[in-house]
């Protein structure tokens, strides 16, 4: 596993919210796997950068793959802002089915962190 990745599950709602707070290795990488199992439509993905000196490098990437490696952001995790949160929207999404999610950030430099945040139903 690269980097450092805390993971928060709420799973008993009826929106469903995953939390990824990761920090890079000295490669720009981090990554983790959800410890609980999900189902249903991602609504929206949220990615914040970190603040100041842990700001990602600019155009830095995030994947989020379910059990069969199919990415959930359908491409849409690519070359995010290292200053600014963004939203990716409802339309731009895929779904799951019964899967552990995994989070693969690449490209942002070294010690460097953010949060990814996913809302499904």
């Amino acid at each position: 596993m690269a980097g450092t990745v805390v993971n928060t599950e709420q799973s008993h709602t009826s929106i469903k919210l995953i939390k990824f707070a990761w920090l890079s290795d000295g490669a720009g990488a981090a990554d983790s796997t959800t410890t609980k199992y999900f189902d249903g439509k991602i609504l929206a993905v949220v990615t914040v950068p970190g603040a100041g000196a842990l700001a990602p490098d600019p155009n830095y990437d995030i994947v989020i793959t379910d059990l069969l490696g199919a990415d959930i952001l359908l491409g849409n995790g690519a070359n995010r802002h290292t200053a600014n949160t963004e939203f990716i929207a409802l339309a731009s999404l895929g779904a799951v089915s019964l899967s552990t999610l995994t989070l693969a950030v690449t490209a942002a430099g070294a010690a460097n962190s953010g949060d990814v945040y996913i809302y499904l139903r």
